[in-house]
């Protein structure tokens, strides 16, 4: 059976992430089953709006961390060429989060366009608990409040409802409605002029907020700044069901060395 399954529905593209064992978690073969599902997306004229969504209790659990344990290497692994990850896609995609959306999860649901979640389900932006930079700007590309987004990049827990209230999920439903509603919304797009469909979701992506080239920058230096064998600790751990042993930091004059921007003009300057 495929870890990604997908299915027509006239203009309709359904995307299904199938790992229910692994709660959809994002391993290889899975990252490449969406590739290919979103470039037949992109590629095929006949279709014009995707609904993406988990079988099981999750939406995606983000990093397969047994994974990345049994690759010696944090992370998802290597880039691969996928429109809806990368960006590159110009049609609308409906998230229709059936359960836990967690790390890249969350991420996938934070590129829709629109979302539409179950009751209960619950979602985490875990790179503060994995990395050595906590996920600082999914909150603002959403245009959340600080302290929401500052809740958000910590690795806070939130429940569909709360997103729901602060705005980051168009639609709260019975896990019965859920493909429903996503269809139906899907529908409505469908129902549109194509050309004012393709424009307006051009010029929505173009208005979300973006993180300054300066800041984007100092967040890359950010991620050099700490105890790297904590970023294994932290997936062992989860693997292995028990509590971090965090080791924090190996030299203790090091975490108030913090890179900032003026150290880094000097460094260019230099």
């Amino acid at each position: 059976m495929a870890v990604v399954e997908t299915e027509r529905q006239g203009q309709i593209f359904q995307v299904r992430l199938n790992r229910p064992e692994r709660m959809n978690a994002m391993g290889m073969e899975l990252r490449q089953g969406m590739a290919e599902a979103f470039t037949t997306f992109r590629d095929d004229p006949a279709l014009e709006v995707a609904v993406l969504t988990g079988t099981g209790r999750a939406f995606c659990a983000g990093e397969d961390m047994k994974e990345s344990l049994e690759r010696g290497d944090p992370g998802a692994g290597a880039p691969l060429e996928d429109p809806f990850m990368t960006g590159k896609l110009d049609k609308p995609v409906i998230a229709a989060v059936n359960g836990f959306a967690m790390g890249g999860g969350f991420m996938m649901v934070e590129r829709t366009d629109l979302r539409v979640a179950v009751r209960g389900a619950v979602f985490e932006m875990s790179e503060a608990k994995r990395w050595l930079l906590g996920g600082y700007n999914h909150g603002h590309f959403a245009g959340l409040p600080h302290p929401v987004a500052t809740e958000m990049a910590l690795g806070f827990r939130f429940t569909a409802e709360r997103l729901h209230e602060v705005g980051f999920i168009n639609r709260l439903v019975e896990a019965e409605e859920l493909i429903p509603t996503a269809n139906t919304m899907a529908e409505h797009l469908l129902s549109l002029p194509p050309a004012s469909r393709v424009n307006t979701i051009y010029m929505m992506r173009q208005m979300r907020p973006q993180v300054a080239p300066d800041l984007t920058r100092l967040a890359a230096a950010l991620h050099d700044h700490g105890d790297k064998t904590d970023l294994m600790e932290s997936r062992a751990a989860f693997s292995e069901k028990r509590k971090p042993n965090f080791k924090g930091w190996l030299d203790p004059e090091d975490r108030h060395r913090m890179p900032t921007l003026e150290s880094l003009k000097a460094d260019d300057a230099s």
